[in-house]
């Protein structure tokens, strides 16, 4: 067995092409599109470029046969942020074999330490943490758009190597043939008579004007919450919004503002997957580009919740129970019939209990791990408590 570098048009097809072998009969499994993963890995396509690296590579056994593949990368606008400097791999697949995943993950540990790094998170993604993100171990349904699906014994493979639980995320779900409680319905509507409160979905015809609002709330939000949070910039949200365009619906984002200042927001992204299902081999090709334009609006029927906040002054009021029943009782009138919210950290307490009290059950697990390469260094499990180290924090720009 030997690891192949992708590094050209074939070697970047065969990359793709795993997936498609390992779960051809697995049902659950949703094939995403080629040009959307490629993106990841594309210099023009991707920020975290600017102040960092990756690199793929495909796996084959002795007889030419396809059997796994990795990517590795860092980002040193992060990777500082941490004990160790910290860089990561995604996009892992792989049979059933301990030692073609050692492999792997031995081949990427070594060109991580060669660049600094001497931890490394997986699997994760090369960018944002709201797709591509977490190893699933419970929960093995049909994956929601930008949720990571793999096989049970991926745990297997992961620990064995040595990674260890970093920290866990839970997906809920809601599925609205269950009626909310009555406490929550009625605070809710107790909310939309205040007059100082209003509430509106997107506009597409003012979309700047609304993201940049949600970029301000965005960064208010997470640096508030997350030590050593590395703040979002209009720019890389902007390029990430037209990307997904045509993925969006209006009445899926919604915003909630106190006498017009913007205090809090919900993004539900259509799960494009139901449609994706009914397309071949992640190609947009002519036929698959009519299939879109067909399914889209007729084989939907659940959304996923992408991102969530209310800026700290308001977490407190109630505001988010209000803009849940008005993104809800949007997604119903369109005749959809079930949101997943996903992802929520085991650390973030508040809003795990947040969900469980909108009727919403816990239907998903996916865990981050983190290896370090001493394997005498001290292993921190994230709890988004200040971590105090040493280590300078250098190479950041």
């Amino acid at each position: 067995m030997t690891p192949i570098v992708v590094n050209d048009k074939r070697t970047r097809e065969e990359f793709h092409k795993v997936p498609k072998i390992l779960y051809k009969d697995d049902k659950n499994w949703t094939c995403p599109l080629d040009i959307e993963i490629e993106n990841i890995f594309n210099p023009a396509k991707n920020s975290c470029f600017k102040h960092g690296d990756a690199i793929r590579w495909i796996l084959k056994d002795d007889m030419g046969r396809l059997i796994g593949r990795i990517a590795a990368f860092y980002d040193k606008k992060k990777a500082y942020h941490n004990p160790q400097p910290t860089g990561g791999i995604g996009f892992f697949e792989c049979i059933n074999d301990q030692q073609a995943a050692n492999l792997l993950f031995e081949t990427a540990r070594e060109w991580l330490s060669s660049n600094g790094m001497e931890a490394m998170d997986g699997p994760i993604n090369f960018g944002e943490n709201f797709v591509y993100w977490g190893l699933l171990v419970e929960g093995f349904m049909q994956q929601g758009y930008g949720m990571p699906y793999n096989f049970p014994y991926y745990k297997e493979l992961f620990e064995n190597y040595g990674f260890q639980n970093y920290f866990e995320q839970y997906s809920f779900h809601d599925v609205f043939s269950k009626p909310y409680p009555e406490r929550m319905q009625k605070f809710a509507e107790h909310f939309f008579e205040k007059p100082e409160y209003s509430f509106h979905h997107l506009e597409m015809d003012k979309v700047e004007e609304y993201l940049r609002q949600l970029v301000e709330m965005y960064n208010k939000v997470w640096s508030d919450f997350l030590e050593n949070y590395t703040p979002l910039k209009y720019e890389d949200f902007y390029a990430i919004f037209k990307d997904a365009k045509p993925l969006l619906n209006e009445k899926t984002i919604w915003f909630a503002y106190h006498n017009n200042a913007p205090v809090g927001f919900l993004i539900a992204f259509p799960d494009i997957n139901q449609v994706l299902r009914k397309l071949k081999n992640g190609k947009l090709n002519l036929i698959n580009i009519l299939r879109l334009i067909y399914y889209r609006k007729r084989a939907i029927t659940r959304a996923r919740l992408l991102l969530s906040g209310v800026i700290p002054e308001y977490q407190r009021t109630g505001v988010v129970t209000a803009l849940y029943l008005k993104l809800t009782n949007a997604m119903r009138e369109m005749g959809m019939t079930e949101l997943e919210l996903s992802w929520v950290g085991d650390y973030n307490l508040t809003v795990n209990r947040m969900y469980s009290q909108f009727g919403a059950e816990k239907a998903k697990t996916h865990i981050t791990y983190r290896y370090l390469f001493d394997p005498g260094a001290t292993f921190i499990r994230f709890t988004n408590q200040s971590q105090k180290f040493s280590k300078t924090r250098k190479n950041e720009e």
